[in-house]
């Protein structure tokens, strides 16, 4: 990992020693398992550009590996810092190794789904399968784990006193919480919380404390099992840092936009600081087919407040597998949302491009503004198609361009 802080800390426009120190007291994670041969080393943290990860993989109606390709080659094209392979359908150890192969960008996973799938059915899975295909995704260069650990029988009876409006839709979740409850023990992923640690530290691997039971409401956000988890999360990510396992912490969901800050202050406090990465946040539930606009919104606050990296949502999101375009459209608008937050909190080189942008425009120099732009692609189809005949001005305002008539 030492050789990668250079690297890192020229790319984030921030001393060696920050880079060092956040990694050493678990403030900042760095992803790049060894066997990864083609990453490019990535890191998430304090005092560092918010990063965006994008959701890719098969399911069991849609199981083509080509489709998945595309979209992994739409997530570089568009600048997404991370992918995760979610596959649940088709050859998910050929999916899982193609897109690992074919990717740039740290390749994370959801282990549980491909144990799942392995023993046939939830009601076959065992801890020994569970830690084989963890074992496995590490040896084929998964370079983050999202394990969901603090699903334990404790925070499932908090759950089942205090009913939930959404219940548990984290599907790692749901499936651990019915494991517990039909064989009545304890989560393995918590119960042998060693055994995983040890596989991770052999990988160099990022443990991503998984949030099983965010919430998929803003009515259930902040509710007793959401900070119950919590807590539990912030325990083992002290007992990760220990064991010399670099860990980061999953969070929410969907949560009132006047209830982001509080929470993304909450995790920081009760996780030491660890590196925060969030799924939206919506602070609505109404807005299907604009999920990653409610997504933006909501991840714009958040990193403004502390969020390190973002998972972003597609215009698909809760209405089905996203298409590459609607990929595309996710990977923006969360970058957006990242920079905005980024600006917020001061992080180095943020800023001077929104400087650069507006003497661009001053300039009307309308290559340096598509250049500039964090979709360059869509700036210059939109210019292209709605341009002057004449250089000097768009054809919104021709000969009453402010820029012209100021000087």
């Amino acid at each position: 990992m030492k050789k990668d802080i250079p690297f890192i800390a020229k790319s984030e426009k921030v001393p060696s020693a920050h880079i060092s120190r956040g990694i050493s007291d678990g403030t900042i994670a760095v992803f790049n398992n060894p066997l990864h041969k083609k990453v490019i080393p990535c890191a998430v943290g304090k005092g560092l550009k918010t990063k965006v990860n994008a959701n890719i993989g098969t399911s069991q109606d849609y199981p083509s590996l080509s489709n998945e390709l595309k979209k992994l080659e739409v997530c570089v094209e568009a600048k997404a810092d991370t992918v995760m392979d979610l596959s649940t359908g088709g050859n998910i150890d050929k999916v899982r190794k193609e897109i690992i192969k074919n990717s740039p960008l740290a390749v994370g996973t959801v282990p549980i789904y491909q144990a799942v799938a392995d023993a046939k059915g939830l009601q076959n899975l065992t801890a020994d399968i569970l830690f084989d295909v963890i074992e496995k995704q590490a040896r084929d260069g998964v370079d983050f784990m999202t394990i969901h650990s603090g699903v334990t029988l404790s925070v499932a009876e908090t759950i089942k006193r205090k009913k939930r409006l959404m219940g548990i839709v984290s599907r790692g979740g749901a499936m651990l919480y019915s494991w517990m409850l039909k064989n009545r023990k304890e989560n393995p992923l918590y119960e042998e919380f060693d055994r995983l640690l040890a596989i991770l530290k052999r990988y160099n691997i990022v443990l991503s404390l998984g949030d099983g039971l965010r919430p998929g409401s803003i009515y259930d956000a902040g509710d007793a099992g959401q900070i119950g988890e919590l807590k539990i999360l912030g325990q083992l990510a002290k007992k990760a840092r220990k064991a010399g396992v670099q860990v980061i912490i999953e969070g929410p969901g969907h949560v009132p936009i006047n209830e982001i800050v509080g929470q993304m202050q909450l995790e920081k406090k009760i996780c030491g600081g660890a590196p925060f990465y969030i799924l939206g946040p919506l602070p609505t539930d109404i807005a299907a087919g604009y999920d990653h606009i409610t997504s933006a919104i909501g991840g714009a606050l958040a990193a403004s407040a502390g969020a390190d990296y973002l998972c972003y949502v597609t215009p698909a999101e809760h209405l089905g597998l996203p298409s590459a375009d609607d990929v595309r459209e996710g990977v923006i608008a969360s970058r957006i949302a990242a920079h905005i937050g980024d600006i917020a909190k001061g992080v180095p080189g943020a800023k001077e491009r929104d400087l650069e942008m507006s003497k661009a425009r001053k300039a009307l120099n309308w290559g340096k503004q598509i250049m500039l732009a964090i979709d360059p692609v869509k700036a210059k189809k939109y210019h292209d198609k709605l341009s002057s005949k004449r250089k000097d001005v768009c054809t919104m305002c021709g000969d009453f361009c402010a820029m012209k008539v100021f000087g």
